[in-house]
C-alpha cells in the first residue's frame, strides 16, 4: 500500500487547514501508521527508521518554515492517533511522524529514553534541530536514531 502524496503546507501560511487538507493529512497519517505496523513486526527499531526514511528526498535546509510544518504535522499525528482505537503509544506516534517528515525531506531524530527510578518507564519522541516535536518526558536518553 503506498502512502498518499504528502500535502506540503506553504510556510507563509499560518491559516487553519482546509477540510480537504485535513482529510488528506488524516489519510496520510493512517496509511503511514499501517506501513509502520507492517514494518515493526519484522525489524528492529533502527531498521524500521531506515525503512521509513528510504527513498526520501534529501533533507532541506533548516528554516523556520520547515520547523513550523514539522510542528503542525506533529500536532496532527498526536491528535489523530490519539482519537483512534489503535496502538497510539509514543513509539508508534514517533515512527509515524518520522516517516511523514522524511517524505518531506525533513531530517528529524527519533529519541528513546528510559527512567529507572522511582518507577521504571520508557518513552519515545521526535526532535527536529534539538526541539521536541512530540511531548518528551523526564527520562534519560538511551537511543537516538
Amino acid at each position: 500500500m503506498s502512502a498518499p502524496r504528502p500535502h506540503v503546507v506553504s510556510g507563509a501560511q499560518r491559516r487553519p487547514f482546509t477540510a480537504f487538507e485535513r482529510v488528506m493529512l488524516v489519510a496520510e497519517i493512517l496509511v503511514t501508521y499501517l506501513r509502520v505496523r507492517r514494518v515493526v513486526k519484522r525489524r528492529d527499531l533502527r531498521e524500521v527508521v531506515a525503512v521509513l526514511r528510504s527513498g526520501a528526498p534529501e533533507a532541506r535546509a533548516d528554516s523556520a518554515v520547515v520547523r513550523r510544518v514539522a510542528y503542525r504535522l506533529a500536532s496532527a499525528v498526536h491528535r489523530t492517533l490519539g482519537e483512534l482505537p489503535i496502538d497510539s503509544r509514543c513509539l508508534m506516534r514517533s515512527l509515524v511522524l518520522s516517516g511523514m517528515l522524511a517524505r518531506r525531506g525533513v531530517g528529524a531524530t527519533v529519541v528513546v529514553g528510559v527512567r529507572v527510578a522511582p518507577d521504571f518507564g520508557a518513552h519515545a519522541w521526535v526532535e527536529y534541530q534539538g526541539c521536541a516535536l512530540l511531548p518528551p518526558l523526564d527520562v534519560d536518553r538511551l537511543v537516538e536514531i
